[in-house]
C-alpha cells in the first residue's frame, strides 16, 4: 500500500525555509511540525535522545505499575499477530517513557537503532512529530508516516497510537504499533484504538475492583452515627456515613477537602492498604463539627472559605489575622466580591462577636441624612425628627462592630466629623450637648483603592491614616476562579438545594470573567433555583437554555429590520470567547490540543475563533 502522500521535499523547504504546502499534509500533522520548530527540536536527530537508566526506569514502572498490570495481558494477546507482520508494540506511560515491547524480532532490533526501546523517552519535545508524542499532546489517534516524522530518525518508519485513559479521562499512557514504513498495513491504526479502548475498560475493572475492596474493609466504621468518609488515592470520596451523606447530595466523587471547610475537622486519619498485595487503595477520615468556639468557625460565613486559590488563601489569612485585633480595617474590592461579608466574617470572628454588627453603605444614604444616620439626633434637632431623636449607626453599634462601607462617598466637610469621632470613641448626636462614649471597632470599605482617594483629594490625609491601619484586598472572582465549585458548594448548602450539575458546567463557569464577581455568579444560581427549584441532576442542555435565557432578558434586541450586529456579548458569547482565549494560552496555540482542553470538537472551536476575531 502506498503510504500517505508527503513527500521528502516537503519536510525539506519547511525545517529549511519554514514554508509548508498546507495540501500536502494532514492539519494534525502541520500543527505538529509548527509546534516542534517553535520548540527547536532538532529535524535531524538519527536517535532518541532521553534513556533512563536502569534504576530509575525501575522507579517509572512502580509509577505506572496500575496501567502495565491492565496492559501488559492485551500486548502478549496481540504478540503473535505482530511477529507474524513484522511489526512491534510498545506501551508508554503518560510522561512518553517506553515502559515494555514486543513483536518481530527485525522489527525490534531496527528499533533499537533508533534508541526506540525501553526506557527510551518518545514525545514530540524529544523528536518532534511522532505518533507517540503527538498522540499525548492532542489526546486523540494518530498515524505518522515517513517523512511525517518531524525528525530523520523515523523517516523509514510507520507507527500508529492511541492515547490510554483512566475512569476520569485522564491520559495515563499510549499503545503504539510500529513497523519499518515499506511494510506499513492498514489496520495498524485500528488495531491500536482497538487494544487501547480493551485496556481502558481493563483499568477501569481494575479502578472498581480497588474502589470495593476499599469500601469493604471501611463498612463498619461507616455504619457509625458519626461523621466519617472514606476516598481513594485521588482523595475523591467513595464511601459516607449517614451525617455525610444527608448533608451532601452530591458526596460521592466530591473531593474530601471540600469538607473541610470550617463545618469539620479531622480527628483521626488512617491509610488503608489492600489486604490482597499491601498496595494503596486510599484512606479515612474520621471528622467531628468544627468546634463553636474555634475563630475560624466563623469564617464559613465568608462564602468560599474553602476555597483553594492562592489568592483568597492569602485574603483569608489576612481576614483571620485581622480578627485577633481591634485594629481599625480597610476592606477593597470590585464591587460583588463580598466585602460586607469579609467584614461580618471579622467580626464574628472577634472577641466582639457577641455584640451588634452595623453595616452603612454611606453611598446609598442621601448627603443631607448621612450625618443623622450615623451620628444620630435628639428631639426636635430638625423637622421631622422623631419625638424622643433616634439613636445613630455609631451608638447602634455599641460594644461591637461598626461597617461603613464606600467610606469615599462621604463629603469632604463631614470627614472633620467622622474623624472626631474615631479618634475620641465619642459621638454628639444631632441637636445634643452631651458626648456619648463608644466602643466600637470600625471597618471601612471602598470599590476603590483608597490610595487613589488620597491621591485626587477625596479623602482627608488625617481620616486616611486613622482608616488606613490594617488594609485587606477582597480578589475578584475572576482572580480565583478555582474557587467557583467551592463557591456553589457554601450556596448549595445556605439555600438546602439538592442541585448536581455536570463538570461542563463549572468548566464553563471558569472560562466566564464575571465582571459582577460573587454577585453575579450567585444571581445565576438564584436564576437556576428559581427554574429547578427541586434540584436534581440539571443536565448540558438544561443549564445551556437556561443562559441563553438570562441572555435574552438582560439584552434589548435590536428591530427586525435592524442588520447591525450588537457590540455587546451575551453571557454564552462570552463563556465561549473565554474558553478560546483561555484553551490557546494554555496550550500555547494550539489548536486541536486547545478544543479538547475546551470540550468541543475542533470544527465548532475554529467556529468561533473566527466568530471572535481570534484566529
Amino acid at each position: 500500500m502506498n503510504p500517505t502522500p508527503c513527500y521528502l521535499n516537503t519536510w525539506k523547504r519547511f525545517v529549511h525555509e519554514g514554508l509548508l504546502d498546507r495540501s500536502r499534509l494532514d492539519k494534525r500533522v502541520m500543527e505538529s511540525w509548527h509546534r516542534c520548530k517553535q520548540a527547536n527540536v532538532n529535524p535531524y536527530l538519527d536517535k532518541g535522545q532521553s534513556l533512563l537508566e536502569k534504576e530509575l526506569f525501575s522507579v517509572q514502572k512502580k509509577k505506572y505499575s496500575l496501567f502495565l498490570k491492565a496492559a501488559l495481558p492485551y500486548l502478549n494477546k496481540i504478540s503473535q499477530q505482530l511477529k507474524e507482520s513484522d511489526m512491534m508494540a510498545l506501551l508508554i506511560d503518560a510522561d512518553g517513557y517506553v515502559l515494555s515491547l514486543t513483536g518481530s524480532q527485525r522489527t525490534l532490533v531496527e528499533a533499537k537503532k533508533i534508541n526506540f526501546m525501553e526506557g527510551a523517552r518518545w514525545t514530540e519535545a524529544d523528536v518532534g512529530t511522532n505518533a507517540i508524542g503527538t498522540a499525548l499532546v492532542i489526546g486523540e489517534a494518530v498515524a505518522i508516516n515517513g517523512t511525517e516524522h518531524f525528525s530523520v530518525a523515523s523517516h523509514h518508519w510507520s507507527c500508529s497510537a492511541a492515547p490510554i485513559r483512566d475512569a476520569d479521562g485522564t491520559i495515563i499512557g499510549v499503545i503504539d504499533i510500529s513497523c519499518i514504513a515499506d511494510q506499513r498495513h492498514p489496520f495498524m491504526l485500528g488495531m491500536a484504538s482497538t487494544v487501547a479502548y480493551a485496556i481502558e475498560r481493563e483499568i477501569q475493572v481494575q479502578q472498581k475492583r480497588k474502589e470495593m475492596e476499599l469500601i469493604s474493609l471501611c463498612l463498619q466504621q461507616v455504619e457509625a452515627d458519626e461523621p466519617y468518609v472514606v476516598c481513594n488515592e485521588k482523595k475523591q470520596i467513595v464511601l459516607a456515613s449517614k451525617p455525610i451523606r444527608d448533608r451532601f447530595s452530591d458526596w460521592y466523587g466530591m473531593d474530601v477537602e471540600l469538607l473541610m471547610d470550617d463545618t469539620f475537622v479531622t480527628r483521626d486519619k488512617q491509610i488503608i492498604q489492600s489486604e490482597q498485595d499491601g498496595k494503596l487503595l486510599g484512606m479515612s477520615f474520621s471528622l467531628e463539627e468544627a468546634a463553636k468556639s474555634n475563630i475560624t468557625v466563623s469564617f464559613a460565613q465568608f462564602p468560599g472559605e474553602s476555597g483553594t486559590s492562592t489568592a483568597f488563601q492569602q485574603t483569608l489569612s489576612e481576614l483571620k489575622r485581622a480578627a485577633q485585633t481591634d485594629a481599625n480595617v480597610y476592606i477593597w474590592g470590585e464591587t460583588g466580591t463580598g466585602k460586607e461579608l469579609a467584614a461580618r466574617a471579622i467580626h464574628l470572628a472577634s472577641e466582639r462577636h457577641k455584640g451588634p454588627f452595623i453595616a452603612v453603605n454611606c453611598g446609598a444614604i442621601p448627603e443631607s441624612l448621612l450625618e443623622s444616620e450615623l451620628f444620630g439626633y435628639t428631639e426636635g434637632a430638625f423637622t421631622g425628627a422623631k419625638r424622643h431623636g433616634a439613636k445613630g449607626k455609631f451608638e447602634q453599634a455599641h460594644k461591637g462592630t461598626l461597617f461603613l462601607d464606600e467610606i469615599g462617598e462621604i463629603p469632604y466637610a463631614m470627614q472633620v466629623a467622622l474623624l472626631r469621632v474615631i479618634e475620641e470613641r465619642k459621638v454628639v448626636p444631632l441637636g445634643g450637648t452631651h458626648e456619648i462614649p463608644l466602643d466600637i471597632r470600625i471597618i471601612t470599605a471602598t470599590h476603590r483603592n483608597m490610595n487613589e482617594l488620597l491621591r485626587e483629594g477625596k479623602i482627608r490625609e488625617d481620616l486616611y491614616y486613622r482608616l488606613h491601619v490594617y488594609p485587606i484586598n477582597i480578589p475578584p472572582l475572576r482572580e480565583r476562579k478555582e474557587d467557583i465549585v467551592a463557591l456553589y458548594r457554601y450556596y448549595q448548602k445556605k439555600h438546602q438545594w439538592n442541585a448536581t450539575f455536570p463538570e461542563s458546567f463549572f468548566r464553563k463557569l471558569e472560562a466566564y470573567h464575571w465582571p459582577g464577581n460573587i454577585r453575579e455568579l450567585f444571581n445565576l444560581f438564584e436564576h437556576i433555583r428559581v427554574l429547578f427549584p427541586k434540584g436534581g441532576w440539571i443536565g448540558e442542555s438544561q443549564y445551556t437554555a437556561v443562559l441563553e435565557t438570562m441572555d435574552q432578558k438582560k439584552q434589548k434586541l435590536p428591530p427586525v429590520e435592524c442588520t447591525e450586529i450588537p457590540k455587546e456579548l451575551t453571557f454564552r458569547e462570552r463563556i465561549q470567547k473565554q474558553t478560546v482565549i483561555e484553551a490557546l494560552h494554555k496550550t500555547k496555540g494550539h489548536v486541536s490540543e486547545a478544543a479538547r482542553s475546551a470540550g468541543v470538537p475542533r470544527s465548532t472551536f475554529y467556529k468561533w475563533m473566527r466568530k471572535y476575531k481570534l484566529s
